[in-house]
């Protein structure tokens, strides 16, 4: 998923997790020791949009990684670990200075994120500078990982592969005859609406795009009617997406809803209302139900609450992390070394890094959501050929 708001830098917001005792020896084999000076830990960094009108899309990854690190911290009590929360609201335009200023402190070896793509894209080469490996649970514009950059890893599926699937969803369950693209602008947007039209072809009939904290959008919807679609595809967030389909129903448009990712969110539902019913969300992201081992009951038992979009991503991209430090690692380099080599079964998935940073393509999972009763609900795997 990706978000760029248009917006003035605002303060940072910084929190602090903060789990277990001192420094220890390792008590595996010398080769275990970190960085060669027997302690065990280290200060892990975590970006994202953690407030803001799209943060219901982010939170349950951000659980998901203070759910690891409190585990981990519970079964390994000499082992001082730290995970530090920045706040971006997902702009790029505030997660560049949390990057820099974590790039200058020696004592953060890694970072979970980010959460969005704008924010990941506008870092990276900042935290690839600084030799810090990135881990994100949720960022899905495909071309994070096309241009060569050696610290940005991702444990989900990008957006070539999620376009795709939303192509043989809507071709095999929907049949639109007449297809409505809209996206936001962005990279993560509009990147994924050109693979629908690529999958589609003529099928889709004419497209639009809105602007960031839009919230008239009579002149998209003049243009929907127009095209006679049966089906609309958007690609965005809640913030544009809630209020565009809720008058575009107003309206007396009834054409089936399909959107992607960055719609998970129970912002989505709750803004658009009834207009929201029947919708389909797809997502590169398991449904709580099926993650591995106890990790769902342990997510609810903690925060009150199913897991839900990234939830289980975020466990295991803190995980990959916190691995490393069991093993010894507490360097920079160390730990990118062993992110890069890392070939482990996550709770989402087997977790083995290519040569770009993507997650084994081969483990990857598309599901689709539906809007039932205001609550996205799992409906069913897409299953690529």
């Amino acid at each position: 998923m990706r978000r760029n708001f248009v917006r003035a830098l605002g303060a940072v917001g910084l929190a602090a997790s903060l789990f277990a005792a001192a420094g220890c020896q390792d008590s595996g084999s010398g080769g275990n020791e970190a960085g060669g000076n027997g302690k065990c830990g280290g200060k892990v960094a975590i970006f994202g949009a953690f407030t803001g009108p799209n943060a219901g899309l982010v939170t349950p990854s951000l659980n998901g990684a203070k759910l690891a690190f409190e585990q981990f911290s519970a079964k390994n009590p000499d082992c001082k670990v730290e995970l530090k929360e920045y706040d971006t609201t997902g702009d790029a335009t505030q997660a560049t200075p949390v990057a820099n200023q974590l790039a200058q402190d020696q004592s953060v070896v890694a970072v979970i994120g980010g959460h969005f793509s704008a924010e990941s894209k506008a870092t990276m080469p900042i935290y690839e500078g600084a030799g810090l490996v990135m881990v994100s649970p949720s960022a899905t514009a495909t071309e994070l990982t096309a241009t060569g950059n050696k610290a940005f890893h991702r444990v989900v599926g990008n957006d070539g592969t999620q376009g795709a699937a939303a192509v043989a969803y809507m071709k095999n369950l929907l049949k639109p005859t007449k297809v409505f693209a809209i996206d936001d602008g962005t990279p993560y947007g509009s990147g994924i609406i050109a693979e629908v039209k690529k999958g589609l072809g003529p099928v889709v009939v004419n497209s639009d795009k809105v602007q960031t904290d839009q919230t008239n959008f009579d002149a998209t919807i003049s243009k929907i009617k127009s095209s006679g679609a049966d089906a609309i595809a958007y690609a965005g967030y809640t913030n544009e997406a809630a209020p565009l389909l809720k008058q575009a129903r107003a309206a007396g448009i009834t054409a089936k809803f399909v959107g992607f990712d960055g719609l998970y969110d129970p912002n989505f539902p709750a803004g658009a209302g009834a207009g929201a019913e029947g919708a389909i969300v797809t997502c590169p992201c398991l449904p709580a139900t099926e993650a591995g081992g106890t990790f769902s009951a342990d997510y609810e038992k903690k925060f009150g609450a199913a897991p839900g979009s990234y939830g289980a991503e975020g466990f295991d991209g803190a995980n990959v992390l916190l691995d490393g430090f069991k093993a010894g690692k507490s360097t920079r380099k160390d730990m990118m070394d062993w992110v890069n080599s890392y070939d482990k079964q996550g709770v989402s998935k087997y977790i083995k890094f290519d040569e770009t940073g993507d997650v084994d393509k081969s483990k990857v999972v598309i599901w689709a959501y539906e809007v039932k009763g205001g609550q996205i609900v799992p409906q069913q795997e897409i299953k690529l050929s």
